[in-house]
């Protein structure tokens, strides 16, 4: 088989999540999501916006990435 430059892609494969949050962070979350409604003219769902909001906030956890480099090849 030809090597070509696209390595394979990753497992995309959605996994779903249930959880249960505190009506503080929901109120916090349902405010978020309307900010985001006006700001973009564009309605998105809680549901919709929170992986996003969880990769964002793991993505500029510097420690987390550090330790994380730990965690490679466990």
């Amino acid at each position: 088989m030809p090597e070509i430059k696209l390595a394979r892609l990753p497992d995309r494969t959605p996994v779903k999540l249930a959880i249960t949050v505190t009506p503080e962070l929901h109120k916090a979350l349902t405010d978020y999501a309307t900010l985001y409604n006006r700001t973009y003219a564009q309605s998105e769902p809680i549901t919709e916006l929170i992986p996003h909001m969880l990769s964002a906030f793991l993505a500029s956890d510097r420690a987390f990435a550090k330790a994380r480099e730990t965690l490679e090849g466990v």
